[in-house]
């Protein structure tokens, strides 16, 4: 059997009405497979269980109801609590051009067929996520799309980055007269 890691799938969000329904602010790309009956979740912070027993899309948020919070009075006392799904390490994400965040952190930055540095983390924006890449030049933050981080080899351990002017490595300014 593998090894279970903790992935952050959401965040408690404000009630919905009076009956324990609740937003929750999704964080994975994968709801469909996080927020589903008898999921159980757990709160980043205590370990508290948030067993799902329905959800569905209201507009453009995700309304759950969780067993352990039957009204009102519970959600509002959840509010902002982050919620972590344990699956396997070596999981991939349904889709081959998504990654989990634990998969990028580590792995070696390539620019240029150089050596460029080491992902340290993911930033996850409303417009994009960010892959925060340490180079000897400093902490630098890459627009994670394919047109500036072609490919990803996780059996290689390295990401490969656009060799673009000021991506990586400051641009140095023109001399003045």
């Amino acid at each position: 059997m593998s090894e279970l890691i903790d992935v952050v799938v959401g965040v408690i969000g404000r009630p919905h009405g009076i009956n324990g329904d609740v937003i929750v602010d999704v964080r994975t790309d994968e709801p469909e497979r996080r927020f589903v009956p008898d999921a159980v979740l757990r709160g980043e912070a205590d370990g508290k269980p948030y067993t799902v027993t329905r959800c569905a899309w209201h507009g453009q948020r995700l309304m759950v109801h969780f067993a352990e919070l039957p009204d009102r009075t519970a959600v509002e006392r959840a509010r902002g609590t982050v919620l972590i799904a344990a699956v396997p390490a070596d999981a991939r994400p349904a889709d081959d051009e998504e990654y989990y965040d634990h998969q990028l952190v580590g792995l070696r930055a390539v620019s240029g067929g150089e050596p460029a540095g080491t992902v340290s983390g993911v930033l996850h924006l409303e417009a994009q996520d960010l892959l925060v890449v340490d180079t000897p030049g400093g902490e630098r933050l890459v627009p994670f799309v394919g047109a500036l981080v072609p490919r990803v080899d996780l059996a290689e351990g390295l990401v490969e980055i656009a060799d673009l002017p000021g991506l990586l490595h400051d641009v140095p300014e023109p001399e003045q007269d």
